[in-house]
């Protein structure tokens, strides 16, 4: 029998905490459809890289971007 050899993969490192600056900011629309998949979901922390503090606030700029209609909450 063939034995199978353990495959790891390196975890893709957070795009915001190499960035100087702390915050997200809900009007960079730009950086925020990074994170949107083509149906306009946000993209889970496991396929982005980002790390769970900015997951999480990533996820409260999105919103509030399409609260203020700067990305729209569909696209078809």
């Amino acid at each position: 029998m063939a034995t199978q050899t353990a495959v790891q993969t390196t975890r893709k490192t957070c795009f915001f905490c190499k960035r100087p600056q702390d915050d997200i900011d809900f009007r960079e629309v730009a950086v925020l459809e990074k994170y949107l998949s083509g149906w306009g979901k946000i993209k889970s922390a496991r396929e982005t890289g980002t790390c769970a503090r900015h997951q999480r606030k990533l996820s409260h700029a999105i919103k509030a971007s399409r609260q203020m209609a700067l990305i729209p909450y569909t696209r078809r």
